[in-house]
């Protein structure tokens, strides 16, 4: 009865773990969502998504039209050339270099804000919530571990 159960709960685990790892590679073709930037992104020391895959995923979720995605595209390329500026930059100290980073990226934001009508403009309010929901969740996650133990 017991090896039963291990089975059971064996099977199920494999389930668990094996499930995400197959929805995971059934999204390769399709982009990551906007808010995320994994390490699949870096390619060719590339940081984040390719500005066409985040275009085709704005696309998607704004409804762009093709003037739209035009314009949309061309920002993130210019948002991700100067990115990559910043990151190489070393003789800006890394608070800066994250400061400048955010600046550039505020930047973009409002851009393709103002190309979106009104219907666009609330459904990309929505998001842009949602990300930085998101990014308080990963800088606030740290600051609950537990302080190392007292030797």
């Amino acid at each position: 009865m017991l090896k039963k159960y291990l089975l059971i709960l064996l099977a199920a685990s494999l389930i668990s773990i094996a499930a995400p790892l197959a929805g995971a590679q059934s999204n390769d073709s399709q982009s990551p969502p906007n808010n995320q930037q994994p390490a699949e992104g870096r390619i060719g020391g590339h940081h984040g998504p390719d500005p066409a895959q985040r275009t085709q995923e704005l696309t998607r979720k704004l409804n762009l039209t093709s003037d739209q995605q035009t314009k949309v595209q061309n920002i993130l390329e210019s948002e991700r050339s100067q990115m990559e500026n910043v990151r190489h930059d070393t003789s800006v100290p890394p608070q800066d270099r994250h400061t400048k980073m955010m600046d550039i990226r505020q930047t973009s934001d409002t851009q393709i804000r103002a190309l979106l009508d009104s219907t666009q403009q609330k459904k990309w309010d929505e998001m842009q919530a949602n990300r930085r929901q998101m990014g308080q969740g990963h800088r606030h996650g740290g600051d609950q571990q537990s302080p190392p133990p007292q030797q």
